[in-house]
């Protein structure tokens, strides 16, 4: 991968890749009111068997919690090797608009989306996105990028016989690519509180280093214009994971402020994730939790505190196992 692609995380990485490698982009589409909730996951997967290399585009109906796993040949997909432009059989995606073009036997999905306003997370030579200085770390597991915390919709789709209208609705853009997914993490994502211009992002997952492993996060919330990251390689720390049957407590502090939150998880479905040898893990995915949000400074000021609706919210794997990773003194 040249130095080119590491300083673009949305561009297509996997042009030199051996396998096992995949790639996905993950969409998260809410339309204006907050009834329609998608995602919509177009990606890659190349195995050593040359029979399960394939490209694919993953659709979630939050509202019917219906997802639909949809299969291509590995020659339908394409890549710009110099921009963020994704095409999949007749299926567009890119930073700013995709155009889809499905007819399967459990899915209808026609339209054209536009995105605008996009929130990038800061790509910096030596804090490369998401991933800080990770990212120059050649041996990684998986890597994550975020494309866009926060932008606005214009356009609408046709799902099967439905004309759903997104337009001034809120979406939501990341990827990640690599050979495989965490064996166990906890990710969450919302940017409808109670005002525009309010993102949060968070992963915490056990992450393989140099034959051991360690629990790792990545936070990201912007506010006011200004994104605050709390993040392993940046001296953040994590102060509470307590993890219960539908819901999760996270407490995070940096070198300046403590974020504080409490994610519900409500009714979910269904998507796909990769191994070494297959895109057949089942992971459960929520479009509609919900985020209690305190964001404050270190004298414990409180700063904001909200509640975050629409949200995404996965709690994968052994989290007892991520719980001793992320506190392996107690």
């Amino acid at each position: 991968m040249g130095l080119g692609n590491r300083l673009h995380p949305e561009r297509y990485h996997g042009f030199t890749a051996n396998p096992p490698f995949f790639e996905g982009w993950y969409f998260k589409l809410v339309s204006r009111d907050g009834s329609h909730r998608l995602a919509i996951i177009p990606g890659i997967y190349l195995s050593e068997d040359r029979e399960k290399r394939h490209a694919f585009i993953q659709v979630f109906d939050s509202e019917s919690e219906a997802g639909a796993y949809l299969r291509f040949p590995y020659e339908d997909f394409k890549a710009s090797p110099d921009s963020f432009e994704i095409l999949i059989g007749e299926n567009f995606f890119s930073a700013g608009e995709i155009n889809l073009d499905i007819d399967e036997h459990n899915i209808s999905l026609h339209g054209t989306l536009n995105f605008s306003g996009l929130t990038p997370w800061p790509v910096r030579l030596t804090s490369v996105g998401a991933m800080g200085w990770f990212a120059w770390v050649p041996f990684m597991e998986c890597y994550h990028g975020v494309v866009s915390l926060d932008h606005e919709i214009s356009g609408s789709l046709r799902l099967n016989r439905q004309e759903i209208d997104f337009s001034g609705g809120r979406g939501f853009i990341e990827k990640d690519w690599g050979r495989q997914f965490p064996s166990a993490w906890i990710w969450g994502q919302s940017n409808h509180f109670d005002r525009p211009g309010i993102s949060l992002m968070l992963s915490v997952a056990v992450i393989p280093w140099l034959g051991r492993s360690f629990g790792g996060f990545i936070v990201g919330f912007y506010f006011e214009g200004q994104l605050h990251r709390f993040t392993t390689y940046n001296g953040g720390k994590i102060e509470e994971l307590v993890v219960e049957d539908n819901w999760v407590r996270l407490t995070f502090r940096n070198r300046t402020h403590r974020l504080k939150v409490e994610a519900r998880q409500n009714a979910g479905g269904l998507l796909q994730a990769p191994t070494t040898v297959a895109m057949e893990r089942r992971i459960l995915e929520s479009l509609n939790a919900c985020f209690r949000v305190k964001f404050e400074d270190l004298d414990g000021q409180v700063l904001y505190q909200s509640i975050g609706e629409n949200a995404g919210l996965e709690v994968v794997g052994d989290q007892e196992a991520l719980i001793q990773r992320v506190f392996p003194h107690r």
